[in-house]
């Protein structure tokens, strides 16, 4: 079996992305004039925030400890986490919510924000993104409470600055298309946060992402993403990463978190979630597609897997 290239192997990153299908939005562009803080609650998506000028603070819910920002800086806050950004930790915040409704509508629902009390100016961009197809997805689950990308870095400096110049400009100064270059600006922000997060975690660490850095287990994790419906275990995954079985399964469980079968079946079932309410598939077409023989085997693995079964899947998706 051929080996595959290091392209390849990164694309098990892409293939659950695109299961994902990955929504991001601006919705808010503000003046901060200290003293200043706002409040964002727990939510369902992931939050991120550019500082395009001036300095902040941000502190998670539950954490007592806050976090400073630069100018330049990006952070995400990939589980929807409770959160505050302020001139100062002791400032007194005000929900996001409250101060939004006396902004003024921008592009694709984006506020123009002016708040605050007079002094040193911050300049910032706030924004989600939300994911349409999120069940037991193998990549929030390991992803930290917060992502920070310094301007600092010398090794992000040569994307992050233009890229966030360029994503400012259009939420700023909206002209037609901008919608959906800010969209397209916003999956470019996503992925290479991502791959900078992958690549400032040690070896040992970072899950199946993680896992991409190393050339078998990432090769063996790409063949899994390429072919789901290939009946692999464990002997034809370590043979075609060139490797024996025991030694093999002891380090992908290591460095992803579970047994190549076990990620395997979760992905298939991620897969089949994502088929069953973006494709015009039946229950049994889509047990095919992902490798299963029938769909008694499929609609029990579903099941065990999710809690429901994959026609309840289809049928609530038909009734939206």
């Amino acid at each position: 079996m051929a080996k595959l290239t290091s392209l390849e192997q990164a694309d098990a990153l892409t293939d659950v992305l695109k299961t994902l299908k990955l929504r991001g939005r601006v919705f808010c562009c503000s003046e901060l004039y200290a003293p200043w803080a706002m409040s964002l609650p727990t939510s369902d998506y992931a939050h991120f925030h550019v500082v395009e000028r001036g300095s902040a603070w941000l502190q998670l819910a539950d954490e007592n400890q806050p976090r400073p920002l630069a100018s330049g800086d990006l952070v995400i806050v990939p589980h929807g986490r409770g959160h505050v950004l302020s001139d100062n930790p002791k400032t007194r915040p005000k929900p996001l919510s409250q101060l939004i409704k006396s902004g003024t509508g921008g592009t694709g629902g984006c506020y123009l924000m002016e708040f605050g009390g007079g002094g040193a100016l911050t300049q910032m961009i706030c924004g989600s993104f939300q994911f349409d197809n999120d069940l037991r997805s193998p990549l929030r689950s390991i992803l930290p409470a917060l992502i920070h990308l310094r301007h600092e870095q010398s090794r992000l400096s040569e994307w992050l600055e233009p890229t966030l110049r360029m994503l400012a400009h259009e939420a700023r100064q909206p002209r037609p298309g901008s919608e959906t270059l800010i969209s397209r600006l916003l999956d470019i922000i996503f992925v290479q946060a991502l791959r900078a997060w992958i690549v400032s975690e040690p070896q040992e660490s970072g899950g199946w992402l993680g896992a991409l850095r190393d050339p078998q287990i990432g090769t063996a994790l790409g063949l899994m993403h390429r072919e789901p419906e290939r009946a692999w275990s464990v002997d034809s995954l370590a043979q075609a990463v060139s490797m024996s079985r025991s030694p093999f399964a002891a380090k992908f469980s290591a460095l992803v978190g579970e047994p190549p079968l076990t990620y395997l079946t979760r992905w298939r079932m991620h897969l089949a979630s994502s088929l069953l309410t973006s494709e015009r598939l039946n229950v049994g077409e889509v047990a095919e597609r992902i490798g299963y023989q029938s769909d008694a085997a499929f609609s029990k693995a579903f099941k065990r897997h999710f809690g429901y079964s994959p026609l309840t899947m289809k049928r609530a998706q038909l009734n939206t």
